[in-house]
């Protein structure tokens, strides 16, 4: 956790490690994992909720876990922007880390989404949200696209 800010280190520290490095094609392996990821996930949500910090909620979308989906927010001046937010667990997971999707912004060209989102939530999106991933994922799962 090295080069970290102290804040997001005071966060990962109270999600609960991932100890099952494994992905859809591992079976029970995935099972493990899975429980791991709900765990971390349930634990960050109510974090963020006891510090009146709540901003997305996801779900597995199928049984297997591979597919997920669910809703994010953030509010500016008062007014409250919503997207509905999916994702698909690639096969190579947690060597490679899923794309995150918010669908209304497909197809916008930079100008309409910088019209439609404040800068702050750009900068989660764009350059922050991906290397936080990457280099969190293995220890944290999914829970950790959440803390960046």
């Amino acid at each position: 956790m090295e080069g970290w800010d102290p804040s997001t280190k005071s966060t990962l520290t109270q999600i609960p490690l991932l100890g099952t490095k494994a992905g859809p094609r591992d079976g029970a392996g995935w099972t493990q994992r899975l429980k791991e990821e709900y765990k971390a996930l349930i634990a960050y949500t109510q974090m963020n909720k006891s510090n009146d910090n709540d901003w997305f909620r996801i779900s597995a979308a199928n049984p297997e876990g591979t597919r997920w989906t669910g809703k994010c927010w953030y509010v500016h001046n008062l007014l409250k922007y919503e997207f509905d937010l999916q994702f698909d667990i690639p096969v190579t997971y947690p060597a490679t880390a899923p794309e995150l999707e918010l669908p209304q912004l497909d197809g916008k060209t930079q100008k309409r989404r910088e019209d439609m989102l404040d800068g702050a939530f750009q900068a989660a999106l764009g350059q922050e949200l991906p290397s936080f991933w990457y280099s969190a994922c293995t220890l944290f799962g999914t829970s950790s696209m959440a803390c960046s």
